[in-house]
């Protein structure tokens, strides 16, 4: 398959997002125990999430550049412990309905961030035009549901649960392993009627995987992408291997974080899930100019240059 049939991926809403540069989605996690930014979108009282504050925040994300606002009511950290359907409904249905209204986001795709066919079916409701799904469809439901609702789908890789996943995961061939996982699972949406061009697959860093396993995913991008046929999604943000290698705290890690996205952009990624929004997007421009002046450059003075 060539590159060029993969710059289109279909999403929910008769919409499309074609990847004529590398895409950012922004990360909405509507949790108080979330790894990183649990809280961050609270109102500041009684601990609720505050629309307003998720809106202002995404409106200034989209006026940058931003493409897809992933909004998540679980955590999934390693170790998490699942939350009630109810409860992870009861997070994100309003925060989605929130930014559906706001007409500062209207050039934005929304993405639901869960593991329950059942959140993503009220999810899609509330105005989500992707599924993303980080346990590679374990729900049975949840392929049926994204086929008929028309989503977008990204097919995550996980081993077992958040609670159980590092147990859940050892790897001889990280890579073959991991990909026969997507595969396996690329397969059973297609399966259930999932349109091949409405899927982008997600290695998972960090997700049952080590610290070299997590920073080797990272660079996956292009060897998957062409081994599977699908667009790569690449989530390394504030992950716990950019502590083991930086030796920072969660809270510090976002210059990290800016250079594993750049370095999944480097290697194939089509999308990064990201928390330094802004940054991201500055690194990416930064990346985008260089490369542009690079060809220039070559053009007057040859190839060594």
């Amino acid at each position: 398959m060539k590159r060029e049939d993969l710059l289109v991926w279909r999403v929910g809403g008769g919409r499309s997002l074609t990847f004529d540069g590398p895409v950012v989605m922004g990360i909405v996690n509507v949790t108080p125990d979330s790894f990183s930014d649990g809280g961050r979108w609270a109102d500041g009282t009684n601990g609720a999430v505050d629309p307003l504050l998720i809106t202002d925040t995404c409106a200034t994300w989209v006026e940058a550049g931003v493409t897809l606002l992933d909004v998540g009511g679980e955590s999934t950290r390693p170790g998490a412990r699942a939350v009630g359907i109810d409860q992870e409904r009861a997070r994100v249905v309003p925060a989605l309905e929130a930014m559906r209204a706001d007409a500062r986001l209207a050039g934005a795709i929304r993405s639901i961030d869960t593991r329950r066919a059942s959140v993503a079916s009220a999810a899609i409701q509330a105005g989500a035009q992707v599924v993303n799904d980080v346990s590679g469809l374990a729900d049975p439901a949840m392929a049926q549901l994204v086929a008929r609702e028309g989503a977008g789908l990204v097919i995550g890789h996980m081993r077992g649960t958040p609670d159980t996943m590092t147990e859940a995961s050892t790897f001889t061939r990280l890579f073959d392993e991991i990909a026969g996982d997507l595969e396996a699972s690329v397969e059973r949406a297609v399966r259930a009627g999932v349109a091949p061009e409405s899927i982008v697959i997600d290695p998972c860093v960090g997700f049952g995987k080590d610290a070299s396993q997590s920073a080797a995913l990272v660079a996956s991008g292009r060897w998957l992408e062409d081994r599977i046929g699908r667009p790569v999604l690449i989530g390394a943000s504030r992950k716990r291997f950019l502590g083991a290698i930086t030796g920072l705290p969660v809270g510090s890690r976002g210059l990290a974080s800016v250079a594993a996205a750049l370095t999944a952009v480097e290697c194939g990624a089509m999308l990064v899930r990201v928390h330094d929004v802004l940054f991201t997007l500055e690194g990416l421009r930064v990346r985008a100019e260089i490369l542009r002046a690079r060809g220039e450059v070559r053009g007057v003075l040859g190839e060594r240059s």
